[in-house]
């Protein structure tokens, strides 16, 4: 009589291999895990910071007056006046980690809470008898409130505008 079953030896080469397959399973997923959490912070960073490039940029080309920095000189906010008078002034700065717009007194945060600002720096470049030319710079960083590696990146914007007059 012959009795069917596996012997100890194949047992062992399943458990085995099973557990390898397993192994190289987990670290595949374990690896497309964190290349997306590093795409969706860096996505993040990148198409905020590109909006807010293009509000300040938006608000200087339409600005009717540029009242600082002054000429030759750089701040660390920038205010502007409107031909839209209930606008006055619209003033750039920074608070805390938030890049923030002023207008007539109603602030407004220009990102969320997904990102932390710094840097902020505003440099003008404009010539005597010139309507203004701004240079723009600031850095925009993941808030990484878990400290995870593939969650850390920041990249520092940097871009001009001028007024139209």
């Amino acid at each position: 009589m012959k009795i069917k079953g596996f012997t100890l030896i194949e047992l062992v080469i399943y458990v085995g291999l099973t557990a390898i397959l397993i192994l190289v399973l987990s670290s595949v997923v374990s690896g497309v895990i964190r290349a997306k959490a590093r795409n969706q912070a860096i996505s993040e960073v990148e198409n905020q910071g590109a909006q807010i490039m293009n509000q300040i940029t938006q608000s200087l080309r339409n600005a009717a007056t540029l009242n600082s920095p002054t000429a030759g000189s750089s701040a660390a906010s920038l205010s502007l006046n409107s031909d839209t008078a209930g606008n006055n002034p619209t003033i750039f700065s920074i608070s805390g980690t938030t890049l923030q717009i002023s207008e007539n007194g109603t602030v407004v945060a220009l990102h969320n809470n997904l990102a932390n600002a710094s840097n902020l720096s505003f440099k003008n470049l404009a010539r005597a008898g010139t309507p203004g030319s701004i240079q723009i710079q600031f850095t925009l960083a993941y808030n990484n409130t878990g400290n995870q590696v593939e969650y850390n990146y920041s990249k520092t914007f940097n871009g001009a505008a001028g007024l139209r007059q």
